[in-house]
């Protein structure tokens, strides 16, 4: 287990932005004439690209829709993030500790760059990460390899000394996709047992525990 990087998903895994993002969907399907959605429901969609929670809450695939939804969510959702988004428990212990061990931090997630970059600033942890890729910096979403890929080639390393960090499926699959290890973490809706079918090296109930498997 001697990685030289460890790259994380934001949602659940260092980060809690729910109430943003489910201020977000409430505004984005009241200005669509929508059902105001229940807020569980929206946080198992949390880690899917945001127009495919939005088909699969309203059964609306097309375009226009898709987008005008992107629109109106980001018009409420994005200030709120950039605002105030608590970290997960022991995320700026963990962060800290791996620059302190030597090992590169990134994060390649489906949430805007913009986004990702603001909440790190407020938490006073940009500079502890290499780099941050969001959703808008690559053509194809997890669990399509595309943005794991850039980050494994921009630390100048190979798969095989990367762990990648998420809490979905999604997550899991663009790990294996790419070639890296992964860790499942279970600050989200996904149940270790979902986990079962992908090759992972580790499940940690949260990043304390995380922080124990890799020894810092």
């Amino acid at each position: 287990m001697d990685y030289k990087a460890v790259i994380f998903d934001f949602d659940y895994t260092l980060g809690d932005a729910t109430d943003a993002i489910f201020a977000g969907f409430r505004h984005g399907f009241s200005v669509m004439g929508y059902p105001e959605p229940d807020r569980e429901t929206v946080r198992h969609t949390v880690g899917m690209l945001l127009e495919d929670a939005y088909t699969q809450l309203t059964g609306d695939a097309t375009e226009q829709g898709r987008a005008a939804f992107r629109t109106q969510f980001s018009s409420v959702a994005r200030p709120m993030q950039a605002a105030g988004t608590p970290l997960c428990e022991g995320a700026e212990a963990l962060l800290h500790a791996l620059r302190a061990a030597g090992v590169a931090t990134a994060v390649v997630s489906t949430k805007h760059t913009e986004t990702l970059e603001s909440i790190f600033a407020q938490h006073g942890l940009l500079d502890v990460f290499s780099f941050v890729i969001g959703g808008d910096k690559v053509r194809r979403p997890k669990p399509d390899p595309e943005g794991l890929n850039t980050a494994v080639e921009r630390l100048g390393l190979v798969p095989e000394q990367v762990l990648y960090c998420g809490d979905t499926v999604i997550d899991a699959g663009t790990a294996d996709n790419a070639g890296t290890d992964f860790c499942a973490v279970l600050n989200g809706t996904t149940p270790a047992a979902a986990f079962a079918a992908f090759p992972h090296v580790h499940i940690a109930p949260d990043l304390p525990d995380l922080r124990r498997f890799l020894g810092l």
